[in-house]
This record gives structure tokens, C-alpha cells and sequence, in this order.
């Protein structure tokens, strides 16, 4: 059963509230009448599909930013909170126990606690030290795109992050992994990548690819 205690928020100080397009795509609006609790078990039932949970971020994003805000100096960085937010109520989505009383499972309420479990638990970092943009990776992208780079083979996984997160050119790429005693000449590298990206298209739930990525996979 739910934990429903409600967080206490201060809104003295408010944000600008991001709007979500993604809102407006045709899988999600065919979701438009299912209840918080459908969408729940849905989401557990087929961890395959991510349309679930992006409903449930499309419903409720308004809500869990306005609760990040009053813990972040900047826009930026009360952003980068509320994605933060989003990957760890992801994370506990598929352990939450649904009572068998619609009455007394609040989705609301659990948001809220998780957000607010969420703000206390980490330090806001300054916001030259932060890379995420949120037009760019919305949080259900962000959390399927994590969770299909945790399913890339070793090399594939590195080489994306390196190439992605750190920026570095096949020729640094090249010299870090012979250091580490794997040879890959640098004009490889590109072909490894391409491989790589494959393979995280791949690991990434279809309609996910269809609602952010816009890849027609018919």
C-alpha cells in the first residue's frame, strides 16, 4: 500500500513550469481516459513500453516541478531536479504495491513524497556543473535512454558515454582504451559507434522511439 503523507512545499518562489508536446502525440492521447491506477499497473505489466509512464509524466509534470522549485536557485537547475525526480519515481514505479482499494492509493500524494524524499537526499549542483537540458532530454527519454545504455555490451556502453557525455574525438578514444590494454585504431572508432547507437536504438522501448524520436518503426 501507498505512503501518502503529504510533503510540506514552500511555492514562495516559482519557476517557470515547462510544457510537455509530447503531451499531444497520438499514443499518449489514447491513454487520455485511463485512470492513475491503470496506468500504474500497465506501466508494471509491460516494462517493455514506456507510453505508461510518459502518460503519467504528461499528467502530473506540472505538478512534481512546482515541488522542485522552491529547492533550486535557477530555472536550469530546478530542471535538472526535476529530472532528477522523474529517474528516481521510475526507479520505484515498478515496486509500488496498489492496494486493492482504489479509494486508498493517492498518486498524487506518492509523487509528492518521492519528489520530496528526492530534494532532501541530494545537493543541487552549481549551475555551471550541470549538462542536462531539459527540451533535449525529457525525463522519460532520459530514464529509457539510461536504462538502454545499461544493456549495451561493455565497449558500446563506454564508447557512447565518451563520445556523448565527455566529448572526446576518436583519437582520444583510441588512446584511453590502449591504455587500458584494448587496440582500436582511431579511424575504427566510428564504426564501433555506429554499432553502439544500434544497439541503444534497439534497447529503447518502440514507443518511446516514436514519441520522442519520431522513428517510424512500421
Amino acid at each position: 500500500m501507498l505512503n501518502c503523507q503529504l510533503s510540506t512545499v514552500n511555492y514562495s518562489k516559482m519557476l517557470s513550469i515547462p510544457t510537455f508536446p509530447e503531451a499531444n502525440h497520438e499514443i499518449l492521447q489514447s491513454l487520455a481516459s485511463y485512470s492513475d491506477r491503470e496506468l500504474v499497473s500497465l506501466h508494471q505489466l509491460h516494462p517493455e513500453q514506456g507510453k505508461f509512464f510518459t502518460a503519467l509524466f504528461c499528467r502530473y509534470g506540472s505538478i512534481v516541478h512546482s515541488v522542485v522549485q522552491h529547492a533550486a536557485p535557477s530555472q536550469l537547475q530546478a530542471d535538472y531536479l526535476f529530472a532528477i525526480a522523474w529517474r528516481q519515481i521510475f526507479g520505484e514505479l515498478g515496486r509500488v504495491k496498489l492496494s486493492s482499494d482504489p479509494a486508498a492509493t493517492n498518486w498524487q500524494n506518492w509523487l509528492i513524497d518521492i519528489t520530496g524524499s528526492t530534494i532532501a537526499q541530494i545537493e543541487v549542483p552549481p549551475t555551471a556543473q550541470i549538462r542536462y537540458a531539459l527540451h533535449a532530454a525529457p525525463p522519460p527519454l532520459w530514464c529509457y535512454l539510461e536504462r538502454g545504455l545499461d544493456r549495451l555490451s561493455p565497449l558500446s556502453r563506454l564508447l557512447v558515454v565518451m563520445t556523448q557525455s565527455l566529448k572526446w574525438n576518436e583519437q582520444r578514444i583510441s588512446a584511453y582504451l590502449q591504455g587500458e590494454g584494448t587496440k582500436i585504431p582511431a579511424d575504427s572508432i566510428p564504426h564501433y559507434l555506429t554499432a553502439g547507437y544500434q544497439q541503444l536504438e534497439a534497447a529503447v522501448p518502440e514507443d518511446i522511439r516514436q514519441i520522442y524520436l519520431s522513428i517510424d518503426t512500421q
